[in-house]
């Protein structure tokens, strides 16, 4: 039998995990209207050049396009207008602490329909990587990938 993942992918940021190191990982409801949450559905979200800001106490997400639902019509709301994030005061507090004392950004990982059929942002809480790190993760991954492949090649042997 094989597990079914807890819950569905709309969208991945892929370039995160090149761009910064994540240190801690959230999970973040986001207040959206029913035309938005129709559009998820049917697969029109976009993370690329997102990211999420504390201010006034609350958590705002920047950036996150998601495409008119086709059959919204006046319904639908501006595609790439700013979204509420539904957090605990506790843990806005502390991600602002973090974001304006230690100098880490929050960025989006990855948006997903949870098991309940809610619309879910999972927020990393970052350090940006300079150049060299880059250069240094990427030498890794090719190292772990030509050892995966040696391994592979020696047990089919």
């Amino acid at each position: 039998m094989s597990k079914q993942p807890e819950h569905k992918t709309i969208a991945k940021n892929r370039k995160a995990y090149h761009e910064y190191d994540i240190e801690e990982t959230f999970e973040a409801g986001v207040a959206l209207t029913g035309t938005e949450v129709r559009s998820l559905r049917e697969g029109g979200g976009q993370l690329t050049d997102t990211f999420a800001l504390v201010r006034q106490g609350e958590a705002w997400l920047h950036g996150l396009h998601i495409k008119p639902y086709s059959h919204g019509n006046r319904a639908n709301v501006e595609p790439d207008r700013k979204r509420k994030l539904l957090l605990h005061k506790k843990q806005i507090r502390y991600l602002y602490e973090k974001v304006q004392k230690v100098g880490m950004t929050l960025i989006p990982l990855s948006i997903y329909f949870s098991e309940s059929g809610l619309v879910k942002v999972e927020l990393g809480l970052a350090r940006g990587k300079k150049t060299y790190d880059k250069r240094a993760s990427m030498a890794e991954r090719d190292h772990k990938r030509d050892l995966d492949r040696a391994l592979k090649e020696r047990s089919r042997e």
